[in-house]
């Protein structure tokens, strides 16, 4: 058994959770609200440019040439497709690009990406590579989970077909690798590389409810002041 399967028995009550979570059951059937749907494109879309620079940073701290070329394509390939498709999706849902850009980090975004970037920036490269392994192989296992749930075609389909893609597969059987070899080399930095892992999927868990519950800051959704 690879490390990799060692993470995803320790976070199976986190991903179970993300599978009940309203989120993913009302995408699944086509019934989640178009407002949660917008709050997610708008957010993920910021989380990309930063998961784009997470995997910038890996890339200066890999070892191995082939390590190193991935993680800059695999940064690049953000940038360059999947930030489009998620303009694709935003202009289906009445966003425009700069809608998109204009956008402001909810407290759970932020949180989420600061970590990664602090754990990218701070940390060696195994940790961070367990810290990213939630978000690839979690969006995978969710989108089958949705794919499973699906009855027909629906408006959210295009999602669900992105996230169980042969290209987003490939992807994250890559990561699932990158983890295993990080482990087997560096067996002392597995202990923090779970503690990575742990916090990300929790996080990923609180960016589904971010997105359905619409968060704010607080005061931004703060009513008339009170004299």
């Amino acid at each position: 058994m690879g490390f990799s399967d060692h993470l995803l028995e320790t976070g199976e009550s986190l991903w179970d959770a993300q599978k009940r979570h309203p989120f993913v059951r009302e995408l699944a059937d086509g019934s989640l609200d178009e407002a949660a749907f917008r709050t997610w494109l708008e957010q993920d879309y910021l989380y990309l440019l930063d998961y784009a620079r997470t995997f910038a940073i890996l890339g200066t701290k890999a070892t191995d040439e082939g390590t190193m070329a991935h993680c800059f394509e695999v940064a690049n390939a953000i940038v360059d497709e999947e930030m489009d498709l998620h303009r694709s999706f935003a202009a289906e849902h009445g966003l425009t690009a700069a809608d998109l850009t204009d956008v402001r980090k909810t407290p759970t975004c932020e949180a989420y990406t600061d970590f990664l970037l602090r754990t990218a920036r701070g940390s060696p490269l195994p940790v961070g590579a367990a810290a990213i392994f939630p978000c690839g192989r979690g969006y995978l296992d969710v989108a089958e989970h949705m794919a499973d749930r699906a009855d027909g075609e629906h408006r959210y389909t295009p999602f669900i077909e992105k996230y169980t893609s042969e290209a987003f597969r490939e992807s994250v059987a890559w990561m699932r690798g990158l983890v295993d070899r990080c482990a087997e080399e560096h067996p002392s930095l597995r202990e923090e590389m779970e503690a990575a892992f742990r916090r990300s999927a929790e996080l990923e868990h609180a960016f589904w409810e971010m997105a359905y519950t619409e968060e704010r800051w607080p005061h931004e959704r703060a009513g008339p002041e009170v004299v």
